[in-house]
C-alpha cells in the first residue's frame, strides 16, 4: 500500500524498516515446518498426544502432527501441502489477538509489495478491523473509493454477498481488490445510516506527496502516505516553498494511514529544529525505550511560520506521529477531528520463498509520552467535515486553517 522502490531494494527495505500502517492484510505465524516435526513422535498408533508447554518458550507439537500425518495419509481428495501449512500458521497468529501482526503467503506479500511501490488494482482504499469488522481507514485521495463517496470510519457490512461479520482482514482486502474494470458492492454502516456502493475497479498511482501556494503566501503539503520517497519528495516540498518565501504552512495528513517510521521522522524533521520526534516502548522482558530525534536538517523549522497540520479519523499511525510531534513542541496547533489511534509498530522480516511476517514489536508515545495507540490526537481546534460538504465540495478544515494562519501572519 506503500512505497514506489527499485526491485532489488524491495527485500531489503522490508526487513530493515519498521512500518506504521493502519491497514493492510492480518494473518499469521507458526514455527518452521522441519523444526516442529524433529519435536514430535507418536508413541502408538492410536496414541493422541496433548501439547506441552515447558517455561512456555519449548511447546510439544505432538498434537499438530499428530493431525498432519492423519490428514496427509487418510483424507480421501487432493491436498495442497502449502495450504494446511498457511492455514496452521492463520490460527497461530489470530489466536494471539493482535490485528497488526500478521504473516504473509507469498501471494499475499506481492500485494503488499504492490501497495508499497504505490501502484494497485482495486477501488483504493485503506481498509482496517474494528470490532470484529473490517472499517474503511482512508479513501485515497481521487480513488474510485472516494469519487463513490467512502468515508473514514464507514463500517462494511457486507462485500458483494459475504457478510463481514467475523471475517480477517486479508478476505476482505482480497474480496475488495480485482481486475481493473470489475466491479465491487459494498454495504456499509455510517452511524445509523446504512448505504449501498458499487465501484468499478481501476488502477490505483499514488505520488504520497503534493503541494502548492494558497492564497498567494501559505504553503500547502498534502502527504497521502509515508513510503520510501516521502523523504525526498517533503524535502523537495519544503525547499521549493522556502523559496517562495511563503509566509505559512499547511500540512494535510487527513486520510493518511501511515508507512515507514524513517519516512515520519524525516518529515518531522523538515519542521521540527531539535528533540525528540517519537519513543518508542517495548514491554516485553526488561523495559526497553528508544528514542527518535529530529535530523536538525529541516529547511521549514524557523518558529516564525506558522503552521497547522490537518487530521481526521483516518490519519494514524506514522501521521499520528508526525502531528503528535509537531504538537508537542508546540511547532503547528492540530485542526480537524481526532485521529485514528494506531500506535503500534510491526518488524517485517523475510521468511524466504516470497513470504513474510510482520510482529508487532512495540508500541509509540508522542514526545509528552502520550500513547498513540490508547488515546489517540485531539486536535486544538476541532472542526468537522460533514456529508454536506463533501457533497458540496466544501472545505470547513481547511478553511478553518486557511483562516487561523491569515490571522497570524498580518
Amino acid at each position: 500500500m506503500i512505497e514506489n522502490v527499485k526491485e532489488k531494494n524491495i527485500q531489503t527495505k522490508k526487513r530493515n524498516n519498521k512500518i506504521l500502517i493502519g491497514s493492510l492484510i492480518f494473518l499469521s505465524f507458526l514455527f518452521g515446518w522441519a523444526l516442529g516435526h524433529l519435536d514430535t513422535q507418536k508413541q502408538a498408533k492410536d496414541y493422541l498426544p496433548g501439547i506441552e508447554i515447558s517455561n512456555n518458550k519449548h511447546p510439544d507439537f505432538s498434537l499438530f502432527w499428530s493431525v498432519w500425518d492423519q490428514i496427509t495419509q487418510n483424507y480421501d481428495g487432493t491436498l495442497d501441502y502449502n495450504k494446511l501449512i498457511y492455514g496452521a500458521i492463520d490460527g497461530m497468529v489470530k489466536s494471539i489477538g493482535d490485528p497488526y501482526t500478521m504473516f504473509l503467503t507469498p501471494d499475499q506479500s506481492k500485494k503488499f509489495n504492490e501497495d508499497l511501490e504505490g501502484s494497485i488494482s482495486g477501488i483504493g482504499a485503506e481498509v482496517g478491523m474494528k470490532d470484529d469488522r473490517a472499517v474503511i481507514i482512508a479513501p485515497i485521495d481521487n480513488s474510485p473509493a472516494q469519487k463513490a463517496g467512502l468515508k473514514p470510519q464507514d463500517i462494511i457490512l457486507k462485500i458483494d454477498d459475504l457478510d463481514t461479520k467475523g471475517i480477517d482482514i486479508n478476505t476482505a482486502v482480497t474480496k475488495i481488490r480485482g481486475e481493473v474494470g470489475t466491479n465491487v458492492k459494498l454495504v456499509v454502516q455510517r452511524g445509523d445510516k446504512t448505504l449501498d456502493f458499487t465501484i468499478t475497479r481501476a488502477q490505483i498511482d499514488i505520488k504520497s506527496v503534493t503541494w502548492e501556494v494558497k492564497d498567494n503566501n501559505i504553503g500547502y503539503i498534502e502527504i497521502s502516505r509515508f513510503d520510501s520517497k516521502t523523504p525526498e519528495l517533503i524535502k523537495e516540498a519544503a525547499t521549493d516553498l522556502a523559496n517562495k518565501n511563503v509566509k505559512a504552512i499547511i500540512l494535510d495528513l487527513r486520510n493518511n494511514p501511515g508507512g515507514y517510521l524513517d519516512a515520519a521522522v524525516d518529515v518531522s524533521s523538515q519542521f521540527v529544529k531539535d528533540g525528540v520526534v517519537v519513543t518508542e516502548k517495548r514491554t516485553v522482558g526488561d523495559e526497553k525505550k528508544k528514542e527518535y530525534k529530529a535530523s536538525g536538517n529541516g529547511v521549514l523549522t524557523d518558529t516564525n511560520i506558522p503552521m497547522v497540520v490537518l487530521v481526521n479519523e483516518g490519519s494514524a499511525s506514522a501521521s499520528e506521529i508526525v502531528a503528535g510531534a509537531l504538537q508537542d513542541h508546540k511547532r503547528a496547533i492540530l485542526i480537524g477531528e481526532k485521529t485514528f489511534g494506531k500506535g503500534s509498530v510491526q518488524a517485517v522480516e523475510s521468511l524466504g520463498q516470497g513470504s513474510t511476517l510482520h510482529v508487532t514489536v512495540a508500541h509509540w508515545y508522542t514526545p509528552n509520552g502520550k500513547n498513540i495507540g490508547k488515546e489517540g490526537l485531539v486536535p486544538d481546534t476541532t472542526v468537522k467535515l460533514t456529508d454536506e460538504d463533501f457533497t458540496n465540495g466544501k472545505d470547513p478544515q481547511l478553511q478553518s486553517a486557511i483562516d487561523y494562519l491569515k490571522a497570524k501572519i498580518k
